[in-house]
């Protein structure tokens, strides 16, 4: 597992953010991810806002949230290790907050 900090190119979202890991996400289907070595490009059509996850095991948490019931089962069955789970919660939120992800 990689234990480079993740960084989601997106604000974290802040005190009383609507972002629920306890909730159902999926990618915006106004968002494309382009797989690169380091992670991928994310590119939102509507905003035009081009973004980097920039972890493999990332890319495959959020394409893996619409087939899971909520964010922590995502992040397991990506086989996030549990001391880096808190980070993947972080990034994804702010995922959730420049609307990379949205709720399902």
């Amino acid at each position: 597992m990689s234990t480079k900090p993740l960084d989601a190119s997106a604000t974290v979202a802040g005190p009383g953010s609507a972002f629920d890991p306890g909730s159902a996400y999926r990618c915006s289907p106004n968002v494309a991810l382009r797989p690169e070595p380091f992670g991928a490009l994310v590119y939102d059509f509507v905003t035009r806002k081009l973004s980097f996850l920039k972890t493999p095991e990332l890319v495959e948490v959020v394409k893996g949230l619409e087939n899971h019931p909520d964010v922590h089962a995502a992040i397991s069955a990506a086989g996030v290790a549990e001391a880096q789970r808190p980070a993947y919660v972080k990034a994804l939120a702010g995922l959730a907050e420049s609307g990379t992800i949205e709720a399902r």
